[in-house]
């Protein structure tokens, strides 16, 4: 035994001779693995609980390198860091589509708490099995949640045997060894909240540069962008890249200049103190700094029709990932959006077997879609109804099986997947800082500033989708987080010129 489901930890093996069995926690055969191949997944670098269990069939000699010391090798090595991190993320998107691997949750999709949980593992990524214990099929699944108090739910079960009831987002991070705890007081030179692309490219240059940098994100790292199934257009990957492996990469390399990422902790207010900031978190944490930047990216639109969150998490989803897709196979699917995010996502489930329509409400699609996923839309068989606008949804029990259009026109379909843009993670700065009328944060002339992603706030920045005025792709974000990080040199250092001189 090599390594077992609920470990800690777990080296990366280098097979030299021999052969390695990987099973899941009931004992079943997921692969074996022989000279020349090697055992591991994203797990060994996120630090996440061990999902499986490595036992060896053959008399085994092999290679066996510490989690940490496989980190400081990555770094040095390119070709070896490219093959093993596009092979541990092809592994990882492998085992969500693997049922029983993984943690459990036990509870109804009527429970609001065990939505919350089910669309944190799938924005995180994480195998999980979600069992409904209103299922008439699932019989042991409601033994198990009998009696429980409602705040007691869901009920979600580790691998190695531990059960947590009615964890917390944070809770269930932390048990599973992905998040990292804050102390109640954190001090800081930069704070970055929101760790999509704006914000991890701060956290790689703020590291990088010498700035004790943390990244505090309530959701997922990497953003929307780490959903994304393929940026086709992003400089340096003429192939293209996965938002996930694009994002892996980034937390990777801004872990590798010791960058700190906090996750999930949500941001509820800012505040000027003592010539910096203060910036309080939910759970009684707070960050002191003298410079922050606000990259908070936006959330996504909701479709205006009634009872839509009974299918959300269920038959209605806003990306579209490997869980998804096994759902969605030989489907009847609806895609709802005209931007490059929708067509990747038809374009992913049509290739994976589903029934595809893309439904917008523009007359030409060309409008507002890149001309090469046009193209792709047309190989795979997606049909594209301009002019398509969702007034109802029909379905029992959060199953979807069709939707009205307001011409009256009734489509059959099984699921629903919705891309209709986003709107900014901003309400919780209220007043502070200046925004416009849509809720983007202003910057540089349009308030003042003397630099163009300062806020209203000097020492206070804006990066990404969530400022005013920014073109929304995924290569503009990045360059502003980074542009910030010299921006906010500029502001420490005129800070610290000032504090020479009042004690001169």
């Amino acid at each position: 035994m090599l390594f077992r489901v609920g470990d800690q930890s777990y080296p990366f093996i280098a097979i030299i001779e021999g052969e390695v069995a990987i099973l899941d926690a009931a004992g079943n055969e997921v692969v074996r693995h022989g000279a020349s191949g090697f055992a591991g997944e994203m797990n060994l670098l996120s630090g996440q609980t061990v999902f499986l269990t490595a036992v060896v069939t053959h008399a085994l000699r092999y290679i066996a390198v510490d989690r940490e010391a496989l980190r400081s090798l990555l770094f040095e090595d390119g070709p070896l860091s490219d093959l093993l991190l596009s092979t541990f993320i092809a592994r990882r998107e492998a085992l969500q589509g693997v049922h029983g691997i993984g943690f459990e949750v036990l509870g109804p999709r009527s429970s609001e708490a065990t939505l919350r949980i089910v669309e944190f593992a799938r924005s995180n990524r994480l195998p999980f099995t979600w069992r409904d214990p209103e299922q008439a099929d699932d019989e042991a699944a409601a033994a198990l949640v009998a009696g429980l108090d409602p705040a007691d739910v869901p009920l979600v079960r580790l691998p190695g045997g531990v059960e947590l009831q009615g964890p917390s987002t944070g809770e269930l991070s932390r048990a599973l060894g992905v998040g990292r705890e804050l102390a109640t007081r954190e001090r800081v030179d930069l704070v970055v909240i929101g760790a999509g692309p704006a914000g991890l490219a701060a956290a790689v240059y703020g590291a990088s540069e010498g700035l004790e940098t943390l990244v505090v994100e309530s959701t997922a790292l990497g953003g929307q962008a780490g959903s994304s199934r393929r940026i086709e257009n992003y400089l340096g990957f003429p192939a293209g890249i996965s938002g996930s492996e694009l994002t892996s990469r980034a937390v990777a390399q801004a872990r590798k200049f010791e960058a700190r990422t906090a996750t999930p902790y949500r941001a509820i207010s800012l505040e000027p103190l003592d010539g910096g900031y203060r910036v309080g978190l939910e759970d009684d944490r707070e960050i002191l700094a003298p410079t922050v930047l606000l990259a908070t990216g936006a959330q996504y639109r909701r479709l205006p029709v009634d009872e839509l969150s009974a299918y959300e998490g269920v038959s209605v989803f806003y990306s579209a990932g490997p869980p998804e897709a096994q759902l969605c196979g030989a489907s009847r699917v609806g895609v709802i959006g005209g931007g490059n995010s929708a067509g990747q996502a038809a374009v992913w489930l049509a290739r994976g077997g589903a029934l595809v329509t893309l439904l917008h409400r523009r007359d030409d699609l060309r409008e507002t879609m890149s001309d090469y996923l046009v193209r792709e839309l047309d190989r795979y068989g997606v049909a594209v109804r301009d002019r398509s606008e969702v007034a109802a949804l029909h379905g029992d029990n959060g199953q979807l099986e069709a939707v009205t259009l307001k011409t009256g026109e009734r489509l059959t379909t099984s699921f629903l997947f919705l891309f209709l843009g986003a709107l900014p993670c901003t309400d919780w700065l209220g007043d502070v800082v200046a925004r416009d009328d849509d809720g983007f944060i202003l910057t540089g002339s349009a308030v003042g500033a003397e630099t163009l992603l300062e806020t209203s706030l000097p020492g206070v920045f804006a990066a990404g989708d969530a400022r005013s005025g920014s073109t929304k792709r995924c290569a503009t974000a990045v360059g502003e987080g980074a542009m910030a990080v010299q921006f906010a040199h500029g502001r420490l250092a005129e800070r610290a010129h000032q504090q020479a001189g009042q004690a001169s």
